[in-house]
């Protein structure tokens, strides 16, 4: 059997504990993206700066919950920031231990394409089970497709330099959200100046270099978009800069 869990991510759950709250309204004024119609879809929490903190993909849950496929490594630190926003709402915020996160290459019963980007593949949300994982084929995967992922790629960089636009990571057209106003006012302007981008590690800029796998001799930096050339990007991300 394939190996398709993902140990590297993890999920939060979001459930009102009252019949008064909904879960949904209250995610929708602290994140990217809009999360009011059909999940999943891509967003991220910002600072008020607009840079970026914690990005996930955002599926429903049971009874009105919603759950944030998200770093592993970062899933408590998110719990703790999305909970000083709750102040006395009646919802709870916390790490489920009991649902992993799949992943597959090609087309899955019960997968959804990712809406960042359909070639990088199917993802579903299923009962942890014990077996090999598909973190290292994902990781691989991804990285060819051109696609920056999580706190060591994005982090500290303005959401709309991570290709937010592109892969599907921002609505301007909800409502308020923190961090809205600098990310509005980029895209308002066209001033996304810079870009994050993978390139072969042998050709990366160590000064502008946001992560490495030298084992799959890749990285990720954050470049000037006046220095990309089109030619050596993949065609989502060279449709933007040609533009």
């Amino acid at each position: 059997m394939t190996a398709t869990r993902l140990e590297s991510r993890a999920i939060v759950r979001l459930a009102a504990k009252d019949e008064s709250e909904d879960v949904r309204v209250f995610l929708q004024g602290l994140v990217t993206n809009d999360v009011s119609g059909e999940l999943p879809v891509y967003a991220a929490l910002l600072s008020a700066q607009g840079k970026a903190m914690f990005d996930f993909l955002v599926w429903p849950g049971e009874e009105g919950a919603v759950l944030l496929d998200c770093e592993a490594e970062y899933a408590d630190d998110l719990v703790k920031r999305l909970s000083l926003y709750r102040l006395r709402r009646k919802i709870a915020i916390e790490r489920d231990e009991s649902i992993a996160v799949h992943w597959s290459k090609i087309p899955t019963e019960g997968g959804s394409p990712d809406p960042r980007l359909p070639a990088l593949g199917h993802r579903w949300l299923a009962p942890v089970s014990d077996g090999e994982t598909a973190d290292e084929l994902y990781l691989a995967h991804r990285l060819g497709q051109g696609v920056p992922e999580g706190r060591a790629e994005l982090g500290d960089i303005l959401w709309l330099e991570t290709n937010a636009v592109e892969l599907n990571g921002v609505s301007f057209e909800k409502g308020c959200y923190i961090g809205q106003e600098n990310t509005a006012r980029m895209n308002w302007r066209n001033k996304v100046n810079r870009r994050l981008v993978v390139v072969l590690l042998d050709q990366s800029d160590e000064k502008r270099r946001k992560a490495a796998y030298p084992e799959l001799r890749f990285a990720v930096d954050h470049l000037r978009v006046s220095d990309l050339d089109p030619t050596t990007l993949p065609e989502w991300q060279a449709a933007a800069i040609r533009e």
